[in-house]
């Protein structure tokens, strides 16, 4: 970091402690994120990870301590470090004659500087990778084929061969000085050493040997063995180019494993149309404040989160949530800044902005879960900082030990420079972050959010899931399934009168019941609103009385009608009151002018995917639990439908946490998977906690994995997509530590090549890469229509 960058006031955090985050430059393979990590968490006080994948460092310092003392660390250990470059504040748009909106092209954001950064980091390694190729391919066909060996051809070899081994393989010979510099080694340092060993080698050789005299002729084997008068520069070359292509791919790995993110981070818009003294006026999205009244005409993004107050339309947000089906929103609903209004002129009333958005809130999540450690890398990383070091003595007791066997110093000198090459763990270091970028990133697209890696490693062991019914089984709402009129009544007048009386009234089941009357009118008559009640009266906990178009209307409990209406329910009326009971939902009965007339069934509805989300859990080798508050009849209807057989009812919110902990004795390892507030401690108590994004705040914080589809299924893929990555890494891991431990002891034995260990190594990284990037392939499960006894609708009974 320049003078410049700093400013005059030293980056001192208040409070107990504070994190920054520091963009760490030089890294090379994990070793060196293990060297920086210890060499930060050796400060007092201070609490470092420090992530190869990401190029980042979280730092948790005390308070009055400087983040330029942890800086200055990184530096001293032969690093750079500086803090993240703020955004450059743009500048004011400017209207052209033409009414299109300009801006300052040096307008420039924190993600377009990180991509920039990658790009230019890729195209470096790519020209280097080019130009060594092309060099290398003739030296390693003159080295193998010997009918292509011409008079002095060794000569060409060098000129072609050197600046391969001093130039293409620079980056390496660099951090392993820089390394050494610091009493330090990296998987650099090995890779260094072997292709001046062999460069070296084949110096002495042509220069002081035999070697360089005309007519001398090579051939190549499989297995190593090589006379004095034979030369290295093919294997100095094609090292060089094997290891040059496997930074390649993982530098376009990472780019393209990060991508995700920075797609997540531009989603948001750059200006928006307020209304203020009802006139438009367009600003910058960083001058819009909480309150603000902003306009989203069809086709533009919602500038940021906030309640319809004017308009209605279709809301598309599949790039948060993964859902591709529009939402219809209007007045009173909820939107998300970012989503596309698919059509229809929307007046929004801004309630989060800046950073306290739900997309904001997203992209945290999900660069928090890129930059942190699981336990499976953190032993990566302890592995790979010991590792170096012994692969270096290795090398040295191979090279002794092949000269004391009375070896020549040919033979020991090649077993020698093929462990250092074969040795090195790249791939390792590699397995764990790769993974787990792709894997949070593709889950970022779906609307399916790990918080952590720890997460990942938590999905394996759990073997029951508990669901909350309302809200998360269930669409939470109430909803009209079933009219009974009672003989000689129409359904028709029915629905009219108890939906008449039942608006006037903000419970959820008359909200229902007004509802299913309304859609009615527009269905079956034409008209928008149902017909006015006076007198109005609601006793609460029994039902509502009033008077409409003259009639004298009462709805809600059977037995409130019978003692205080005197209007006792006929037998067929009975018999639907009790064949609702018996199935968990509650029935209403309505009468007028002294008379019973009919009974309304109203139940919270199941969500369409919920049976299938169930079937799903239980072929993943999951045991459901059905938690809620709800009468026992009513919970073991919904369990039913759904096919949950173990039922837990009539639960306060604070005994939810007690009903899990009750699970997690019995020996079970429990997710909780719930969207309320009385779901947050559960949610928190669980071994794993997953949220549904369409309940509150502080369920979602309470969690541990958070899914923006109000979806069981979505749930159910988010420990799909959990258990897959960390599948993902296991299989790295053991590649990675499989392809070194089988490797070694031939390259000691002298029975590897260093040209084939080059290559294998290079192929090992390839490898990890590759493995990784199929988690970009991951997809949603498809959801099958819900069965027809589950559509909440009333029309099919009337007329």
């Amino acid at each position: 970091m320049t003078e410049a960058s700093t400013g005059d006031s030293p980056h001192v955090l208040p409070g107990s402690h504070s994190s920054v985050e520091l963009m760490i430059g030089g890294m090379t393979c994990a070793s060196c994120a293990a060297r920086i990590e210890k060499k930060l968490n050796r400060m007092p006080g201070v609490q470092a990870s420090v992530n190869y994948a990401t190029e980042k460092a979280h730092v948790r310092l005390p308070a009055g301590t400087d983040a330029a003392a942890a800086i200055a660390v990184v530096r001293a250990t032969g690093y750079t470090a500086d803090l993240p470059p703020a955004p450059v504040r743009k500048t004011p748009r400017q209207e052209t004659s033409t009414g299109v909106m300009e801006q300052d092209s040096d307008s420039r954001s924190l993600q377009d500087l990180d991509s920039d950064g990658a790009s230019v980091k890729t195209a470096t390694l790519r020209t280097r990778l080019s130009i060594a190729t092309a060099l290398t391919v003739p030296v390693v066909a003159l080295a193998m084929v010997p009918a292509l060996q011409f008079t002095n051809w060794q000569w060409l070899s060098l000129t072609l061969a050197a600046p391969v081994a001093v130039w293409g393989a620079w980056p390496f010979h660099r951090a392993a000085w820089v390394n050494a510099r610091h009493g330090a080694a990296s998987m650099d340092t090995l890779i260094s050493v072997g292709v001046l060993a062999a460069f070296t080698w084949s110096l002495y050789a042509l220069f002081f040997g035999q070697a360089g005299m005309p007519g001398m002729r090579m051939h190549f084997s499989v297995l190593p063995g090589r006379g004095g008068q034979e030369i290295y520069l093919e294997v100095a070359a094609a090292v060089t180019v094997f290891i040059l292509t496997g930074r390649y791919m993982e530098a376009r790995a990472k780019r393209r494993s990060g991508a995700a993110l920075r797609a997540l981070l531009q989603l948001g818009v750059k200006d928006v149309t307020v209304v203020r003294e009802g006139m438009e006026h367009r600003i910058r999205i960083e001058d819009l404040a909480v309150d603000d009244i902003f306009v989203t005409r069809p086709g533009e993004k919602v500038a940021t989160d906030g309640v319809v107050i004017d308009g209605s339309g279709a809301v598309d947000a599949s790039l948060l949530t993964g859902e591709s089906v529009p939402v219809e929103v209007g007045v009173g609903d909820a939107v998300t800044g970012s989503t596309i209004n698919a059509g229809g002129r929307l007046l929004v009333r801004a309630s989060r902005v800046g950073k306290d958005t739900q997309l904001a809130q997203v992209a945290r999540l999900v660069e928090d879960a890129q930059s942190g450690k699981a336990a499976v890398q953190r032993l990566a990383d302890r592995v790979s900082g010991v590792f170096v070091p012994i692969v270096l003595v290795l090398a040295i007791v191979t090279l002794t030990g092949w000269l004391l066997a009375g070896h020549s110093a040919e033979a020991a000198f090649t077993a020698a420079v093929a462990v250092l090459i074969i040795a090195c763990p790249c791939a390792l270091g590699l397995a764990t972050p790769t993974a787990l970028l792709v894997g949070t990133g593709r889950g970022a697209q779906l609307g399916l959010l790990i918080k952590g890696p720890e997460v990942l490693e938590s999905t394996r062991r759990i073997d029951t899931v508990v669901l909350d019914k309302t809200g998360t089984v269930t669409t939470g709402r109430m909803s009209l399934l079933e009219i009974h009129p009672a003989a000689g009544v129409d359904e028709g007048q029915l629905l009219r009168l108890a939906g008449a009386v039942e608006h006037a009234s903000e419970h959820p089941i008359a909200t229902a019941i007004a509802a299913a009357a309304t859609d009615w009118l527009r269905t079956w008559d034409g008209e928008e609103q149902l017909p006015p009640v006076t007198s109005f009266a609601a006793s609460s906990g029994w039902g509502v009385s009033g008077v409409v178009e003259g009639h004298a209307v009462a709805a809600g409990r059977a037995s409130w009608l019978t003692e205080q209406w005197a209007q006792g329910l006929d037998r067929d009326l009975l018999a639907a009151l009790s064949a609702a009971e018996q199935a968990g939902r509650t029935a209403i009965a309505v009468g007028w002018d002294g008379r019973a007339r009919g009974v309304l069934v109203v139940a919270d509805t199941l969500k369409p995917t919920s049976a299938a989300a169930v079937a799903q859990l239980r072929r993943l080798g999951l045991r459901a639990v059905l938690l809620t508050g709800d009468n026992s009849r009513a919970a073991h209807a919904v369990a039913a439908a759904v096919g949950i057989d173990e039922v837990i009812a009539e639960v306060l919110p604070e005994g939810k946490v007690d009903a899990v902990r009750a699970l997690q004795d019995q020996g079970r390892v429990v997710a909780m998977v719930g969207d309320g507030v009385n779901d947050a401690a559960a949610l928190a108590a669980a071994d794993l906690g997953i949220a549904m994004g369409t309940g509150t705040d502080v369920a979602i914080e309470a969690s541990d994995l958070t899914v923006m589809r109000g979806d069981l299924m979505a749930a159910v893929d988010a420990l799909r997509l959990a258990r897959s990555t960390l599948s993902t890494i296991k299989v790295n891991l053991f590649w990675a530590f499989a392809y070194n431990v089988a490797a070694l002891p031939l390259a000691i034995a002298g029975l590897l090549n260093p040209l084939l260990a080059g290559a294998a190594m290079a192929a090992s990284s390839i490898f990890v890469v590759s493995n990784s990037l199929r988690l970009r392939r991951f997809k949603a499960s498809p959801v099958a229509a819900p069965a027809d006894h589950l559509r909440p609708s009333p029309q099919p009974s009337l007329r």
